[in-house]
C-alpha cells in the first residue's frame, strides 16, 4: 500500500469542523468560537457541519455523522477535517462510513486524538490516505511548547521536508481549565517535569519506521477485524506503533493490549511508543507493568511518557508518515517525513 499525503495547506483553503463523535454543549460553543477564531487567523476559511449537538454522548445519529464526515472528506473544496474533541462511541460509524468513496477522493487531511482514533486508524489502514493524531479543535489556541508543533503546523508543512519534535520536558500533573469561565485560555498549565522513559531495560534507542497507533480503549474493539489490519500496511516496512491510555486501570489497559498483540497489531512493531497518562495503576499492577507484561514479548524498544496523549502538552504524529525515533541520556526526538 502506498501512503498518500494530502497537499499542505494554503491560506484561503477551508477546515471542515464536524464532530463525528461527542458534539460541543451550549456553555462550551464560546471556547468553539475561540478555536474557530484561531484557525481563521491563520487564513483558513472554517465551515461548521451540522452534526454539533451536545446535548448527548453524540452529536447526531451514526448514519448522519458518518454522512457528514464522508461528505466533507470527499468534497475538494475542503482541504482538512478537524473534531471538537473526541467521545466515546465513534465505532458505530464504521458500518456506514463509505471508506471506497473517501479512498477515491483527493486525500483531504482528518485530525483529532482520543476517540477519533477510531477513525484516523483505520482510515489511514483501509485508504493509504495519511492522517494526523494530534490536537483536537478546542485544544488549538492553546502555545505550543517549544519542541513541539500544532496540528496546523503540521498540515501546512511541505511533503518530502523531515520536521522534528522533541519532548519539552514539561507536563500537566492534573485538572482541567475551565473554558466555561474561560474561553479564551491559550496557556498550557505545565507544573511537572520529566521526558522519554524506556520500559523494557536500558540502552541507547535509535530506530524508523512508518507511524500507527492510537487511543488504547477506543481502538482495542477494532482490533481483528478489517479495520485494524496492519498485515498489508505500508509493504513490508517496519512499524512504530503509538498507544497511550486515557482513562482505563492498568488492568484493563493490560487486556486490551494483550488482545491487540494477539490479533497481529503489533507483529511488525519496531518500537513501541507509550504516550504519558494520569489512568490509574490498580492496586497489583502498575500502568508501566501493564504495558510489559502485554507487549514485552515483542523484544522491541518500549518508550514511555511520549506527548501522544490525553496529558498536555501534545505531540501530533501522522499515522503513515516515515518516522525516526532517537532516546539516548543526552536527547530525545522524533523526525518524521511525509514522503
Amino acid at each position: 500500500m502506498t501512503i498518500r499525503y494530502p497537499r499542505p495547506l494554503r491560506p484561503g483553503d477551508r477546515v471542515g469542523v464536524t464532530s463525528p463523535s461527542s458534539g460541543v454543549a451550549e456553555p462550551l460553543r464560546a471556547r468553539l468560537d475561540v478555536a474557530v477564531e484561531e484557525i481563521e487567523r491563520r487564513g483558513y476559511e472554517v465551515v461548521v457541519g451540522r452534526c454539533m449537538d451536545g446535548t448527548t454522548h453524540i452529536s447526531a445519529p451514526a448514519a448522519e455523522r458518518a454522512a457528514e464526515l464522508t461528505q466533507m472528506l470527499t468534497d475538494p473544496a475542503v482541504r482538512a477535517v478537524v473534531p471538537p474533541w473526541g467521545g466515546e462511541l465513534a465505532i458505530d460509524l464504521m458500518p456506514h462510513l463509505d471508506f471506497e468513496a473517501i479512498g477515491r477522493a483527493e486525500p483531504t487531511w482528518l485530525v483529532g486524538y482520543s476517540d477519533m482514533s477510531t477513525l484516523l486508524a483505520p482510515l489511514t489502514l483501509l485508504t493509504g490516505v495519511a492522517t494526523v493524531h494530534g490536537n483536537n479543535l478546542m485544544d488549538t489556541p492553546y502555545r505550543v511548547p517549544e519542541g513541539l508543533l500544532s496540528w496546523l503546523d503540521i498540515v501546512a508543512a511541505p511533503q518530502g521536508e523531515p520536521f522534528t519534535q522533541t519532548p519539552p520536558g514539561r507536563h500537566r500533573t492534573g485538572g482541567w481549565d475551565d473554558w466555561t469561565r474561560a474561553p479564551g485560555t491559550a496557556e498550557f498549565t505545565l507544573d511537572g517535569a520529566g521526558g522519554w522513559r524506556r520500559l523494557d531495560g536500558e540502552g541507547d534507542v535509535e530506530v524508523q519506521g512508518r507511524l500507527i497507533g492510537g487511543c488504547i480503549e477506543t481502538v482495542a474493539p477494532l482490533a481483528g477485524s478489517r479495520y485494524l489490519d496492519t498485515t498489508r500496511f505500508a509493504g513490508a516496512e517496519p512499524l512504530l506503533v503509538y498507544v497511550e491510555a486515557c482513562e482505563d486501570n492498568a488492568l484493563i489497559i493490560a487486556r486490551h493490549l494483550h488482545g491487540m498483540r494477539l490479533a497481529g497489531f503489533f507483529d511488525r512493531a519496531a518500537a513501541v511508543l507509550v504516550g504519558r497518562t494520569h489512568a490509574p495503576d490498580a492496586p497489583t499492577l502498575t500502568q508501566d507493568a501493564a504495558v510489559l507484561d502485554a507487549l514485552g514479548p515483542l523484544g522491541v524498544p518500549i518508550l514511555a511518557d511520549v506527548e501522544c496523549g490525553h496529558v498536555a502538552p501534545y505531540l501530533p504524529l501522522v499515522n503513515g508518515a516515515r518516522g525516526r525515533v532517537v532516546h539516548t541520556a543526552a536527547r530525545s526526538e522524533i523526525i518524521q517525513t511525509l514522503d
